[in-house]
């Protein structure tokens, strides 16, 4: 027995057997026999089996990630060398223009938003991606600076050739014939108006379109410290008053908006109409709701004013379409004029010079114009010119009047306009051009003289 117990214990515990022997105190042999578990562990293979698949999936899903990120790694790699060899282009050989930035700028954000992606998927950072974001980044540096050094101004020189191309095609189309010497500015060596060019839109008065009547110009005469000087005027939307105006200081000021000063009329010397023209440092206007005559210091903001007898005003004798433009200011070569009809005129255009010492009106001319049958009208050289509407966009200058002989001409030169209604026209002898208030336009006109004397075709009588 003994022997069966050495024989279990040494041979059954290398079966998996688990064997254990006693004797009692009777001698009899005890044994206990625990038997291995011989089931198959099916639930822990099934897991192993899910897991594992669970794991080649995602593994597989990283892999097509991978592949994804290095045809975009690519793509983005090939853009950024064509942007590399565009920019280089444009450096070394200067042949851009302003399109050329900008879509530079366009491709050079969609790849920057790209790269952004790029990174977000990869929750992470990644020295690929993070090494071409830097590239992209440089190039973007890298446009700004070239768009906003221009080391050889190429854009603005574009921009001025190509004006100069405009003004030279103008010439030669309305010019006076080449051989002549031009006519000097402020000079009347001419025999009178032959044509106007083309309008020129500068741009929309600062208070946007709803202010469609005002008026707007250059000083022809500026002080001696102001090299340049620019006013706008837009009227309230009554179409009647007017409480501030702005001056600029330079052409790319008003061009830009930039530097805008605002001047403010006081409330007692608030200006009415259209009329008003600034001349030697003076805003010269119609007082609000009188037949006054005013003028504002730039500088100083004095104001004067002084009676314009026996004149009509509040809108009884204006302009054909232009309310509160009964009395209209003007400049010319010899200085300062106002047009306006007296009561007793029944609504005949008067010219009154104005001597600018006294602000007073020293002679005056009594035309045959009717006032309120005309558009608007200037004076250059002493001599009126009335406007008329003929089509929606355009206008006829018809009618003359020379101060200086008395004689009137119906005359016929074509003026083209963008919209409706001339607010106000305005003329600068200091460059020959007219400015022009167009239904809250601002545009000017080159002024073309006659070299050789007009042929009259008057037929009124004196």
């Amino acid at each position: 027995m003994l022997f069966l117990l050495l024989i279990a214990a040494t041979v059954l515990p290398s079966s998996g057997i688990n064997v254990n022997g006693t004797i009692n105190n009777e001698g009899v042999c005890l044994c206990s026999v625990v038997l291995p578990d011989t089931s198959f562990p099916v639930e822990k293979m099934e897991y192993l089996e899910i897991t594992t698949e669970e794991l080649k999936s995602k593994v597989e899903l990283e892999i097509s990630k991978v592949r994804e990120y290095s045809r975009a790694v690519s793509v983005h790699s090939s853009k950024l060398v064509n942007l590399t060899v565009r920019l280089e282009k444009m450096e070394t050989e200067h042949g851009y223009t302003q399109l050329d930035f900008e879509l530079l700028k366009l491709e050079i954000q969609e790849l920057e938003a790209l790269t952004n992606q790029l990174k977000q998927s990869l929750n992470g950072s990644n020295s690929i991606i993070d090494q071409l974001y830097m590239e992209i980044i440089n190039i973007s540096r890298i446009v700004n600076e070239l768009e906003s050094f221009d080391i050889h101004n190429a854009l603005a020189i574009r921009k001025e050739i190509t004006l100069l191309k405009k003004q030279l095609a103008d010439c030669e189309k309305n010019q006076a014939p080449p051989t002549l010497p031009p006519i000097d500015f402020g000079s009347c060596d001419h025999n009178g108006l032959l044509q106007l060019g083309e309008p020129t839109v500068i741009q929309l008065n600062y208070n946007g379109f709803g202010y469609r009547y005002g008026a707007w110009g250059k000083d022809s005469i500026p002080p001696p410290d102001k090299k340049e000087l620019y006013w706008v005027a837009p009227l309230n939307t009554d179409a009647r008053t007017l409480q501030s105006f702005r001056v600029y200081y330079s052409h790319d000021d008003l061009l830009l908006s930039k530097n805008p000063i605002t001047k403010s009329l006081p409330s007692s010397y608030r200006a009415q109409g259209s009329g008003m023209v600034l001349y030697n440092n003076f805003l010269y206007y119609n007082c609000y709701n009188t037949r006054e005559m005013c003028r504002y210091n730039i500088d100083t903001g004095a104001i004067q004013r002084q009676t314009l007898k026996d004149a009509a005003y509040n809108n009884k004798y204006s302009y054909a379409g232009v309310t509160y433009q009964d009395i209209d200011f003007a400049v010319d070569e010899s200085g300062l004029w106002v047009i306006y009809c007296p009561e007793a005129k029944a609504g005949n255009a008067v010219i009154g010079k104005i001597n600018e010492a006294t602000f007073t009106v020293e002679k005056t001319w009594v035309t045959k114009l009717y006032k309120p049958s005309v558009s608007n009208t200037f004076i250059i050289c002493g001599v009126l010119y009335a406007i008329r509407p003929v089509q929606p966009q355009s206008e006829e200058i018809f009618y003359a009047f020379d101060t200086k002989t008395g004689k009137e001409d119906l005359i016929s030169i074509t003026m083209d306009k963008i919209l409706e209604k001339l607010q106000s026209v305005s003329y600068n002898p200091a460059n020959h051009k007219l400015y022009v208030y167009n239904d809250g336009y601002q545009l000017t006109y080159d002024v073309i003289f006659r070299r050789e004397p007009p042929v009259s075709n008057s037929g009124i009588a004196n």
